[in-house]
């Protein structure tokens, strides 16, 4: 059975202690420091990462390397940089670290652009509702932070979130009249 390139460049991207990756990881750190912390990419620097994560290579569809200690801070930042153009931001994933910063790689959509409006898969964030996704913590990193990642008996105390559960559990409503 042949493995397709992405299964390569995946694999390599699983064992980062192996001295190919440590070099290369070395080597664009050392290029991510020389440039501004916001920088538009013309191809995603893992691509087998992005296609999974919803990436396609058509116009409307846009990659930045973002250098920041956090990855929700570096989302938050983003959007109120390019409130004026209107991109929503499905998805982040991680890069690449220093010893001060993590450089993480966002993928923007334009849901003004007739690319996007015109695609069937990803014509669902064109519609209202998805406004400012990621403030909501709505995003996939959004709900791991939130801990809505789990299903089940197990996780009742998460939903809707663990702080309105705490509050509903602590706080005593007395009927006014009794």
């Amino acid at each position: 059975m042949s493995s397709g390139a992405y299964q390569y460049v995946s694999e390599l991207w699983r064992k980062k202690q192996s001295d190919v990756m440590r070099f290369t990881q070395r080597i664009r750190c050392w290029e991510y420091r020389q440039q501004p912390s916001i920088v538009r990419l013309v191809r995603p620097t893992r691509p087998d990462k992005a296609r999974r994560l919803g990436y396609k290579p058509k116009q409307g569809v846009t990659q930045l390397k973002f250098q920041r200690s956090k990855r929700s801070v570096v989302r938050n930042l983003l959007v109120a940089n390019l409130v004026a153009l209107g991109s929503s931001t499905p998805t982040a994933y991680w890069l690449n670290e220093d010893s001060t910063y993590k450089y993480y790689e966002i993928i923007l959509v334009d849901p003004a652009h007739n690319a996007v409006r015109n695609d069937p898969r990803i014509i669902w964030i064109c519609n209202p509702v998805h406004k400012h996704r990621e403030l909501r913590g709505l995003t996939s990193e959004g709900k791991k932070n939130r801990g809505l990642r789990g299903k089940g008996h197990n996780n009742h105390k998460n939903r809707p979130s663990r702080q309105s559960t705490w509050r509903r559990n602590n706080s005593i409503s007395l009927c006014r009249y009794r």
